[in-house]
């Protein structure tokens, strides 16, 4: 591949699945890559194996708890005093719970770590991209974000009313394609494009870990895993979006197998993109510095 020697990466969640296989790819082609772990003992080991199979040592682990404000501050801190320059925000990781649960700032953590963590990470990040322009943010969404079909609830962004898993994980990522739609349109100009993805349906390790648990874990990785891909072409499109000169200056947009895709009608609801802006700027001002 080629292309980006020099280049500094940050990949959230870059220790396991297609956020791994994207960081070798975006290491074989020269970058100095940075990817994100909560757990260090298996940063260390997915650090090891991207330099490996990468052929590349400029790869970097740190830790980032995305269900922590704490923590995301305390990361973003560390990547702009060790880094002069960003040229690529992969905002990768994601989960999906089987019962509601709250991020150490209080908010549901599905929504909180899927939509709310990566809005406050990339704010803090931003000012770093801009001086680096032409600079790129990748969001992996979902195909799923088309299952929530009558939009966000924004009386509920919370869930507190009631609690489905995969309404929860559907909303999410729908936020993922507003904050696309939106962030693109206040960086226009900037040199920063933003873009968003589906992976596919892909076999890694998302929904483990006692995520979604019992038979529902077992029916995903197991009943459903001859359906679905590698992590190694699920992280096409998120290597593509990020070092592919085909998409330089694009912005907004929403691809699927390396090509432009469609965002469900609700996603293209860019009055909606704003006013979960709005609302998650106050989010995130709730909770002290």
């Amino acid at each position: 591949m080629g292309g980006l020697d020099g280049k500094v990466v940050v990949i959230t969640g870059g220790n396991t699945g297609i956020g791994k296989e994207a960081a070798v790819g975006l290491a074989s082609a020269g970058a100095h890559v940075v990817i994100t772990s909560r757990n260090e003992q298996r940063g260390r080991a997915a650090q090891k194996e991207i330099a490996d199979r990468s052929g590349n040592s400029e790869v970097d682990v740190m830790t980032l708890d995305l269900a922590s404000f704490r923590s995301i501050r305390s990361f973003a801190a560390d990547v702009l005093d060790r880094f002069d320059r960003l040229d690529v925000l992969l905002n990768n990781a994601g989960l999906i719970l089987l019962r509601r649960q709250e991020t150490e700032d209080g908010f549901e953590e599905t929504f909180g770590v899927n939509h709310v963590g990566h809005f406050l990470l990339t704010d803090l990040l931003v000012d770093r991209l801009e001086a680096s322009a032409p600079a790129r943010v990748v969001v992996v969404s979902s195909r799923a974000h088309k299952g929530a079909r009558h939009g966000l609830d924004f009386d509920d962004l919370q869930a507190e009313r009631g609690y489905r898993w995969m309404d929860a994980y559907n909303k999410s990522k729908l936020a993922n394609i507003y904050f696309t739609r939106e962030l693109a349109r206040r960086l226009d100009g900037t040199g920063v494009t933003v873009n968003a993805l589906h992976p596919g349906f892909v076999r890694s390790e998302f929904g483990r870990g006692g995520d979604l648990g019992g038979m529902y874990g077992f029916g995903m990785h197991y009943l459903a895993g001859p359906f679905a891909i590698s992590a190694k072409r699920g992280a096409r499109t998120s290597i593509y979006l990020a070092s592919s000169p085909e998409v330089e200056g694009v912005t907004g947009g929403y691809f699927f197998k390396c090509k432009p895709a469609t965002p469900s009608q609700v996603g293209q609801d860019d009055d909606a993109a704003r006013r979960l802006w709005n609302v998650s700027e106050r989010l995130v001002a709730s909770v002290p510095a």
